[in-house]
């Protein structure tokens, strides 16, 4: 029986059922019938892309229900009082439920498709199919890092994602704020299991994650000081409740009581094993040292790259890269009228203070407000580079005070889908050192317009394609978007100031470097003291820079190598579109292009820049 046939009898069978329900009870409500024959009706009037992209919606919203966290950072608060389920048992249902979507979407009839629904049903096979083929890797990662892991998602998570507008949901915080003991409970065994392993994570790690986990439970009500993290922001949530003093003073103490009673003793069983974990690690930084190190790596590269480069081709790539830019930045030391050496500017660039805000709340804030003149200004210029653009509104912040000294120096947030939150600009302003100004324009970008913020709530704003897309991502065609989007305002004349456009360059060449570190640590065994050499001495970033993004190397195997593969993919499609189209390129088209299909492997977006050029000619 083919695809179509199958799920029109599911569907027929499920509306007769419902038919027949509705006739035992004719008597209360005899619309009932009459709904179910319509729908009967409506699925038989159903084309065939139709009929799949359903289907697609109906996988991608059940994998949702099975996901509370997820379904929170979507903006739907059905599960709002739970957590997601970390434990192997639901590791191995996951794994069963991808082997039947699969089997479901292999059944569909290509050629009954139209061309969007084939790119749909072609990337949910691979997806499927990637998390089939990977669930032999699932323990080849390091679940607490001082990048990211539950320890640091909870607290983050209750005070980014989850809102309190009612009593109800105040008391969903309170649920959630026991229900972490489960969770961190299940991420101790996931930790163990990897132990059994040999995975541990290297020594350098250790004191992050437990410092991190530790200041969590610094202050009230754990302590005589001031509020903790958490009570601070469940404190502050509920003040705003237009409820009376009693009903507050009754969610503050059940709170407090979560807080001490099962948040506490959570973190306080991850701290000892942490402790005592660390005692067995050592300073081997390699995914080489992973049993099966080398063939875990190559598929790590392809996932992230969506690529067949190897990481020998990366690593040549990378180091073709940094010879380039760091020609185009003597251009810049001949432009400002430096005497010296590269190296010798960028000691410069790392040193002479008048690049740097004082770590002072003023400048802080400083940095701040300017990075916001920056994002608005690019805003104004938009109509000349994009026919489409975001609704979602977007707010640049500083990085929280509980997790600054282990957060990347920027990032993104993207806004809720149904609008009640804005996307964000996150800025890492603990370190000023490690703020340059020059850097602050290209950074802004990147992260904020014409950067993430475009990319992704334009994507979670689009028609026509299912949610999977909408909701799903490529790292090579996201962060290559985002290093594009550093370029793009040089285009039209912005970077006038040569030190901002060095910080361009800079950034540029950070992602460069990053192909030689990453491929060097997990292929070529170079150490953690060798990385951050190779950063200090190829860059001009502060050294605060290098070890942050060496140890990130470490932790994240291959991910850091998806902007600048990313990048270089997107200009050779535009200068290809260029070369084909002659006059009647259109970089607005282009651009659309790229964003309005939703993110896609590299080799899919080539197809469809390819089929834009093709439709564009005729």
């Amino acid at each position: 029986m083919t695809f179509k046939k199958t799920l029109l009898v599911v569907a027929v069978t499920t509306a007769l059922l419902s038919a027949c329900s509705a006739e035992k009870i004719a008597q209360q409500d005899n619309n009932k019938q009459a709904t179910a024959a319509a729908n009967v009706t409506a699925l038989t009037t159903q084309t065939a892309s139709e009929q799949a992209n359903e289907l697609f919606d109906t996988i991608f919203q059940q994998g949702v229900d099975r996901d509370p966290v997820r379904q929170t950072y979507l903006g739907i608060k059905k599960d709002y009082d739970k957590w997601h389920d970390l434990s192997e048992e639901n590791a191995a249902k996951e794994l069963a439920i991808a082997k039947e979507n699969l089997a479901l979407i292999q059944a569909i009839d290509v050629s009954a498709l139209d061309a969007q629904t084939k790119i749909s049903r072609s990337l949910y096979i691979q997806n499927f199919e990637n998390h089939i083929a990977d669930y032999k890797w699932r323990f080849h990662s390091y679940p607490v890092n001082q990048m990211y892991g539950t320890h640091s998602q909870i607290p983050a998570f209750l005070i980014n994602q989850h809102s309190i507008s009612n009593v109800k949901e105040a008391q969903d915080y309170i649920a959630r704020v026991h229900g972490a003991h489960k969770l961190l409970v299940q991420l101790v065994e996931q930790l163990k299991l990897r132990e059994a392993k040999g995975i541990i994570a290297p020594k350098f790690v250790f004191p992050h994650v437990i410092r991190d986990s530790r200041n969590i439970l610094v202050g009230a009500p754990f302590d005589d000081g001031e509020n903790s993290t958490i009570f601070a922001d469940f404190t502050g949530k509920i003040a705003k409740l237009s409820i009376s003093d009693d009903e507050k003073a009754t969610l503050i103490t059940e709170v407090k009581a979560a807080l001490i009673d099962s948040l506490k003793p959570g973190y306080e069983q991850l701290v000892t094993y942490l402790t005592a974990l660390e005692k067995k690690a050592d300073t081997r930084d390699g995914a080489w040292k992973f049993p099966d190190g080398e063939a875990f790596y190559n598929n790590a590269l392809k996932r992230t790259t969506t690529t067949d480069l190897t990481s020998e081709q990366i690593h040549n790539i990378g180091l073709s890269e940094v010879a380039r830019i760091h020609d185009e930045m003597r251009v810049i030391m001949k432009k400002v009228a430096f005497d010296g050496s590269l190296n010798e500017f960028f000691d410069f660039m790392r040193n002479d203070k008048q690049f740097y805000y004082p770590a002072t709340v003023e400048g802080r804030q400083r940095y701040i407000d300017e990075a916001v003149a920056l994002i608005d200004d690019m805003e104004g210029r938009l109509d000349s580079l994009f026919l489409t653009k975001p609704k979602a509104a977007l707010k640049v912040k500083a990085v929280e005070s509980f997790r600054e000294k282990s957060a990347g120096k920027a990032f993104y947030e993207r806004p809720a889908p149904d609008g009640s939150r804005p996307g964000i600009y996150y800025a890492n302003l603990y370190d000023m050192k490690a703020m340059p100004i020059y850097q602050m324009a290209a950074l802004a970008y990147h992260e904020g317009i014409p950067g993430h913020h475009m990319q992704l709530a334009i994507k979670q704003e689009l028609t026509g394609i299912p949610m999977f897309r909408k909701f799903g991502g490529y790292t090579a065609h996201t962060e290559g978007w985002g290093l594009y989007s550093e370029m793009i305002p040089k285009e039209i004349g912005l970077y006038q100031d040569p030190y901002s456009d060095f910080g361009r360059l800079a950034m540029e060449l950070w992602r460069a470097c990053r192909l030689v570190v990453d491929t060097g640590i997990h292929t070529k065994k170079w150490t953690l003291k060798e990385g951050i050499e190779y950063y200090a001495t190829n860059t001009p970033n502060a050294m605060s820079d290098a070890v942050k993004m060496v140890e990130r190397h470490v932790v994240m195997p291959s991910q850091a190598t998806a902007y600048k593969i990313g990048m270089n993919k997107i200009i050779e499609l535009r200068e290809h579109a260029k070369v084909q189209l002659g006059d009647k390129f259109d970089i607005r088209e282009f651009h659309d292009v790229v964003l309005k299909n939703g993110p896609v492997p590299l080799n899919v977006l080539a197809d469809l820049i390819n089929d834009y050029i093709k439709t564009k000619k005729s």
